[in-house]
């Protein structure tokens, strides 16, 4: 929406308050857009559902009333492309990041000026609402939490989005289907996110990080009595009270807490481990498995009884070979979200790079694709040297692809011949980067000791025997510049020695 057009822009304003109201109308500029007051949010949705819809809206909430918040959630379902200014007192400030996570553009804390209202306003009302300053399309990115995103770029992703609202509805549930990595936790989170449980919290109880006889106290807590009284734990069960929980692996939970979760489902109750004492919960249980789900049943590590409760509503998650429209979206807001979080400047991709993630497989999906844009943040693609020519990167195939307008292909792991000469896949690319990020941090701990090798160590926290097998193996001298790079060889993560070996993990 440009700033020059003919249309009338229309503010409208969630407040009773004059001093939410009265820097409104002090603002030089307030002709150039019209404004409309409502008492409630319930008006305000009236009003967004009517013919004659405003193009912003300002919500103020009065202190200590967090529940004007949930009405974000119907607002970002019935006008997703409405930006949504919030503003609240200081004693609330600390919902802002709730406010964000529900559908909100910005959040102003009061008392604020009139140049700052009137910034958030012409930021949110002449610029368009759909593209951020990064140029990422915010409807196909949607915001989860710190550090999750749902993207809803393409048909696939797009229904499983429309099936996450249905869900969020109906309150049940859910089990989420999908290879490891493609994000069924990101899915519970944004079924959690449309749900009117959204402001309460959201727990995940990964089942195969848990032994089993722990597991039993993560969920359900103990209690037991004492001379000094009654001593209790709460499970996780019980902190998300209201809210949503993800029971992820949810196949390799033991049968006989199973059946105990079965009681849960049926009942929304469990017994007390160590009491016995019978204790109601009202919790939204999603589960999650990256097993198939036929094997599963054969081999008893999923109970029939509960299976059955479970799949009357699946989600099956496709992994990221099958949404490949989705994947400069994905590098590009990658890339920017850890370029923030690492404060570097982010990186622009390379037509042959991003050629070659388009056609690669991505074995695990989205937790691969990260690390890779990671270590292309730090690297580049500096010293990499492609099986394809640039101009004829975008016929690439695929790893498999044939060598027509190749040029010389890149070595293999740790200057090996790759085996087949003229094609390169993704994988030796990432293998390269790895490697250019691996010896530039051991440059720089060797260069900060003044080459002291068991300081260095120290510093990098490895053994000096593996500090010293890296030394040989990337064939560095003192003498040697910093930031040499060096292509073609395979990462072996700076983790320590194992057993003593000197062999790097």
């Amino acid at each position: 929406m440009a700033e020059s057009t003919t249309e009338t822009l229309r503010l409208l304003v969630v407040s009773r308050e004059s001093a939410v109201l009265r820097p409104l109308w002090s603002i030089p500029e307030s002709n150039s857009w019209q404004i409309e007051t409502v008492a409630s949010a319930w008006e305000a949705i009236e009003r967004v559902q009517s013919g004659i819809a405003p193009h912003l809206l300002m919500l103020d909430v009065p202190r200590g009333d967090g529940d004007s918040l949930h009405i974000l959630r119907w607002l970002r379902r019935l006008r997703p492309d409405l930006s949504v200014i919030v503003t609240c007192s200081r004693e609330d400030a600390d919902r802002n990041k709730e406010a964000l996570r529900l559908g909100a553009r910005e959040v102003l804390v009061r008392p604020f000026d009139e140049a700052e209202l009137e910034s958030a306003i012409r930021r949110h009302l002449f610029l368009p609402a759909e593209v951020r300053s990064d140029g990422v399309i915010v409807d196909e990115i949607e915001q989860l939490g710190p550090d999750a995103f749902f993207v809803s770029a393409g048909p696939i992703t797009q229904k499983l989005r429309a099936q996450a609202e249905l869900l969020a509805e109906a309150d049940v549930p859910v089990l989420i289907l999908g290879e490891s990595g493609t994000g069924k936790d990101t899915v519970a989170r944004l079924i959690h996110k449309l749900s009117v449980r959204s402001g309460f919290k959201f727990l995940k109880v990964n089942c195969a990080d848990v032994p089993g006889e722990l597991l039993e106290k993560e969920l359900f807590g103990t209690e037991r009595k004492s001379s000094e009284g009654t001593i209790q734990t709460l499970g996780k069960l019980e902190q998300a009270e209201r809210g949503t929980i993800l029971l992820d692996e949810i196949t390799e939970m033991p049968l006989s807490l199973q059946a105990k979760l079965m009681q849960v489902l049926q009942d929304g109750v469990f017994a007390k481990p160590g009491s016995g004492r019978i204790v109601a919960v009202d919790v939204h249980i999603l589960a999650a498995t990256s097993l198939n789900i036929a094997h599963a049943l054969a081999e008893k590590k999923l109970r029939e009884d509960l299976y059955y409760r479970l799949s009357a509503f699946t989600v099956q998650v496709a992994p990221l070979r099958q949404r490949k429209e989705e994947m400069t979206i994905l590098l590009q807001h990658l890339m920017h979200k850890l370029s923030r979080h690492y404060g570097l400047p982010p990186r622009e991709y390379s037509p042959a790079v991003l050629a070659a993630c388009r056609n690669y497989a991505w074995p695990d999906n989205v937790k691969e694709l990260e690390a890779f844009v990671k270590r292309y943040l730090l690297a580049g693609d500096s010293g990499v040297t492609l099986g394809v020519a640039l101009n004829g990167a975008d016929s690439v195939e695929g790893p498999q692809a044939s060598g027509r307008n190749s040029t010389t292909s890149g070595l293999g792991p740790c200057g090996a011949q790759p085996e087949q000469s003229g094609s390169t896949s993704l994988k030796s690319l990432v293998d390269s980067v790895k490697c250019e990020a691996e010896k530039n941090a051991i440059e720089t701990a060797l260069q900060k000791t003044g080459w002291n090798r068991k300081a260095a160590a120290r510093l990098l926290q490895v053994s000096y025997r593996t500090l010293l097998y890296k030394i040989e193996q990337y064939h560095m001298r003192a003498s040697e510049p910093a930031g040499a790079l060096l292509s073609g060889t395979r990462l072996v993560e700076i983790e320590g020695e194992e057993k003593g070996n000197g062999k790097a993990r």
